[in-house]
């Protein structure tokens, strides 16, 4: 049951009086109304019945101090109740009791929903637009790995371990030993790594034709084991290794950092207001996840929060059309490098007239007609646009035999989204581009504070959900210490001051 506590204040409380004015808790808890908390979580818990809970707001404030300063819950508490700093931005008087340790994991797992962090960093930013600590209409998006709390394995291992466990749950259900199975094959003196596959495969399968032999209604533990080996092996990425790589986290998947490197685990997307660095939406996703997936949605929360967007900075993994559009729906402006993946043109080669939609050689030939065309080929389906040259120019050019080929003329099969892109090639070689661009590096730097003091180098628990809670706590942690340290380089009472302002003229 929720029960609104009271704040009575106790002769206590002037020990608070020693804490520094300037303390971040201070500043934090001084700038951030939390009251919202309460409200936001209320339909969590049962308003009649029940043993009175702890506040959510209490609750929520000890998550961000463990995010801030990345202790355990244990230790947490502890030092909670002996940093008057703490319990001043707790909200408690000074012998006031805390909550148990174990009570912290409870609401982690069973109140805090992801849409319901998703709210709090909204709420927390429209504060920060309402008290004009955020004033800048730009953001930047970008993306940022974390690995596993775990180590990835091999197919053959895992099958390895698949078997084992319909092996055991059927002793155990059982008393009885599984009967005609072969040996388990020793899959690491097998050199070639494809027949190992085969091998543990063939011996996984074997192992679940058994067991199905003598399943009852009683072995339910059994059906449920075969059950997840099947759904495992049946996936063709598994064996190709782009799917299940461990079963302590089955949601983490194999990424890429670069073209040389790669990683096991997940991924967090970050949009940060670029001159105030405050982030405004997080999503995070297995290892494997494309950038831009969620953009829209980024880009929806950030209005939501009071933003009123007119530049969007990212990297050239955000170069995708369906991005460039949501962003001009937005009627904002998009700074993200030109990709190579999505835009082949060799422009020392050939240029773009886009009044008179022709394309020219770069021996001054032109375009005289246009085709649409479709094609479906191994690599999939394509569209696009067929551009030809003038022939009698092309066939004497010095270049025809080369650059034509076998045909009489030269033709440029470009993309559907080619002309348009060229476009936007030519304002980025702009020394105008190049110095808004500057704006996006930003976010490279609240990315390196992310992992190296809040943790998110690594994962601290299994599964996605576990991931995305602790990637939008630690979101929260940085926004409360970045909206401290603007809060504090400001003129003293600045933001009571811009309050009272609106609160007499209407605005």
């Amino acid at each position: 049951m929720l029960r609104q506590m009271p704040k009575q204040l106790s002769f206590h409380t002037s020990l608070y009086n020693k804490i520094p004015k300037n303390h971040i808790l201070k500043t934090i808890k001084d700038t951030v109304d939390f009251s919202f908390l309460n409200e936001l979580l209320a339909d969590s818990y049962c308003k009649n019945f029940g043993r009175p809970a702890k506040e959510p707001a209490l609750m929520c404030k000890l998550l961000f101090l463990q995010a801030m300063y990345g202790q355990s819950d244990e230790k947490l508490i502890e030092d909670a109740s002996l940093n008057l700093a703490y319990l001043y931005f707790l909200d408690l008087n000074p012998e006031d009791e805390l909550p148990e340790a174990s009570l912290l994991s409870k609401f982690r797992t069973t109140r805090l929903q992801e849409y319901t962090l998703d709210e709090i960093i909204t709420e927390i930013v429209r504060q920060c637009v309402e008290k004009d600590i955020i004033k800048c209409d730009t953001v930047s998006i970008d993306a940022t790995h974390i690995e596993a709390n775990t180590i990835r394995k091999t197919p053959e291992r895992l099958m390895k371990h698949l078997a084992r466990n319909i092996i055991k749950e059927y002793t155990e259900e059982t008393l009885e030993p599984l009967e005609n199975i072969p040996d388990e094959p020793e899959y690491k003196e097998i050199e070639d790594h494809k027949e190992a596959k085969e091998v543990m495969k063939d011996y996984l399968e074997t192992v679940i034709e058994e067991a199905e032999k003598n399943l009852t209604k009683e072995t339910t533990s059994t059906q449920n084991a075969i059950d997840k080996a099947k759904e495992i092996i049946s996936d063709p990425k598994f064996i190709n290794q782009k799917g299940v790589r461990s079963l302590v986290d089955e949601d983490a998947r194999v990424g890429r950092k670069d073209k040389n490197k790669d990683f096991f685990g997940y991924k967090a997307e970050f949009v940060m207001t670029t001159d105030e660095r405050i982030i405004t939406s997080v999503r995070t996703s297995h290892g494997a996840y494309i950038d831009g997936t969620y953009a829209d949605e980024m880009l929806e929360e950030t209005k939501k929060a009071g933003i009123d967007l007119k530049e969007v900075y990212g990297d050239k993994a955000y170069f995708r059309k369906n991005i460039l559009d949501i962003i001009g729906e937005l009627k904002a402006k998009a700074y993200i490098p030109v990709s190579k993946m999505v835009y082949r043109i060799d422009e020392e080669e050939f240029s773009y007239n886009k009044d008179s939609d022709e394309w020219q050689c770069s021996e001054g030939n032109l375009t005289v007609n246009k085709k649409y065309f479709t094609s479906n080929t191994k690599k999939g389906f394509r569209e696009g646009y067929k551009y030809y040259f003038e022939m009698k120019q092309c066939k004497s050019c010095a270049k025809h035999d080369k650059c034509a080929k076998k045909s009489a003329r030269k033709i440029l099969v470009i993309g559907l989204n080619t002309n348009e892109f060229y476009e936007i090639s030519q304002y980025q070689k702009t020394d105008e581009f190049r110095e808004k661009y500057k704006k996006r590096a930003s976010i490279e730097g609240k990315n390196a504070e992310l992992k190296r003091f809040h943790g998110l180098c690594r994962a601290k628990g299994y599964g996605l959900k576990s991931m995305s809670r602790q990637s939008k706590l630690a979101a929260i942690a940085v926004n409360l210490k970045r909206i401290a340290a603007i809060v504090s380089s400001l003129p003293v009472n600045f933001i009571q001051d811009i309050l009272v302002f609106r609160e007499i003229f209407g605005f």
